[in-house]
């Protein structure tokens, strides 16, 4: 008999989030997704300027090392953001995280080279990266929280599946302008200097979140919790007292979308033209056509999943993984350009499907006195463990074993992961058969 986790009752006191909170929270979202998400797209490039010569394959897995140095540290954020946010509000903990991301990505973008000062170029570049994961430890759980929390009961997949569009969209514009960057100036400048470029527009688009942030109302939920003296006064402890056990069932859940999410805006470009010998261009227009029809489809799978349900649009998702990544991969290996992003495409169609569910079913797992807290504590638990090492892992596999296709099944392994907690002990929240039991 499968144990079903119990969703706890909220205040239904939600709005049709209007322009305003979409902007906030969806364009704050973005920014702090390309201040994250351009380090990956530029992992090539990132290895040539701050990693000894001599080995690509070394200073790539250097580089992806840095990177999952930035998800180390993504836990103890979660653990200081996320209870702040139950305490100070969402709002406050949104405009404080985007604007130090943003002001780390921008450091990335004056840092000195290994061939300017040696070895202080990769030690400068953790730094900052750990800067960086802590404040994205933040992000996710507020974002979702406030979308949540200001949608209506009977849209709320639709609405909080905009901060994965939101995010996508930023993949997309970190990738779209790694390609121009890389048609317009070349490869040869695109190494020396103009890899720069995108992360010194992380300093002006952090200051546009941060007035779009500081200009919003907190939310209707956290603002009736102010009004009835109920706000938490001690949201870590009160987390893991009352919410332990759909705290596991949340990590189980973010497994397959850390992984996911992370392979394919950060390690497929670089796989397209170290393994697959895709040029630049080439890999990151795969790149850019993939993760816009993630950005476009995932708000239709979110309204898909208030009208049937959360589950099935997570079954389909992690099923897909299971069954499609090696075939996709495959598609990938096959030289020709169309298959490739037919390929990304494919993968990229599967995250849509999860994510148009995700946002809301790890909401809805929580009351609102802890919502913020207990959904970032696992959830940055989880994509440190298995989306953060990623990249290096798929690397490694491929180094190891010799065989291109090998990513596959560590991808395939974690989908595996989700499904059995979804099948096993994640209860309906939407939809006919939530209203049926209801």
């Amino acid at each position: 008999m499968s144990e079903q986790v119990a969703v706890p009752e909220t205040v239904s006191t939600g709005q049709v989030p209007s322009r305003k909170v979409l902007l906030a929270a969806g364009a704050g979202h973005f920014v702090e997704w390309f201040d994250m998400g351009i380090y990956g797209t530029l992992s090539t490039v990132i290895a040539a300027n701050f990693f000894a010569a001599g080995d690509p394959t070394a200073a790539l897995l250097s580089t992806f090392a840095v990177f999952a140095a930035g998800f180390v540290i993504r836990p103890l954020g979660g653990l200081f953001f996320g209870p702040l946010a139950d305490r100070i509000g969402r709002q406050r903990v949104l405009a404080i995280v985007v604007l130090t991301t943003s002001l780390a990505t921008f450091a990335i973008g004056v840092l000195p080279t290994y061939h300017a000062v040696g070895a202080l170029a990769p030690l400068l570049l953790v730094v900052a990266r750990l800067v960086q994961g802590f404040a994205a430890g933040g992000e996710t759980s507020s974002a979702v929280t406030v979308l949540y929390e200001y949608a209506p009961p009977n849209r709320r997949g639709f609405f909080s599946s905009f901060a994965d569009t939101f995010g996508f969209a930023a993949f997309v514009f970190g990738s779209g302008l790694a390609l121009l960057l890389t048609a317009s100036f070349g490869d040869a400048t695109m190494t020396s200097w103009a890899w720069r470029l995108p992360f010194l527009l992380a300093l002006p688009l952090g200051l546009a979140g941060l007035y779009l942030r500081l200009k919003l109302q907190d939310t209707p939920e956290f603002r009736e919790l102010e009004a009835k003296g109920e706000v938490t006064e001690s949201p870590v402890r009160e987390t893991f007292r009352t919410g332990g056990k759909a705290m596991l069932v949340l990590a189980g859940l973010v497994v397959i979308k850390g992984v996911a999410h992370w392979t394919l805006q950060t390690f497929m470009p670089s796989y397209l033209q170290t393994t697959l010998h895709f040029t630049k261009v080439q890999s990151f227009v795969a790149s850019t056509v993939c993760l816009a029809v993630v950005a476009v489809a995932v708000p239709f799978a979110g309204a898909l999943s208030d009208r049937i349900g959360r589950r099935p649009l997570l079954i389909a998702g992690t099923a897909g993984f299971v069954l499609l990544t090696w075939p996709s991969l495959l598609l990938m290996s096959l030289g020709n350009e169309f298959l490739a992003i037919l390929g990304m495409v494919v993968l990229g169609l599967l995250i849509a499907a999860y994510d148009g569910a995700v946002s809301a079913t790890m909401a809805e797992l929580f009351p609102p006195r802890i919502r913020s807290g207990a959904i970032a504590i696992p959830y940055n638990i989880a994509v440190s463990l298995f989306g953060g090492t990623a990249p290096y892992i798929a690397t490694w596999l491929i180094s190891a074993s010799g065989y291109r296709l090998s990513p596959a099944f560590y991808v395939m392994l974690t989908a595996a992961i989700t499904l059995v907690t979804v099948l096993r002990v994640v209860r309906e929240t939407a939809g006919p058969k939530a209203r049926a039991v209801a």
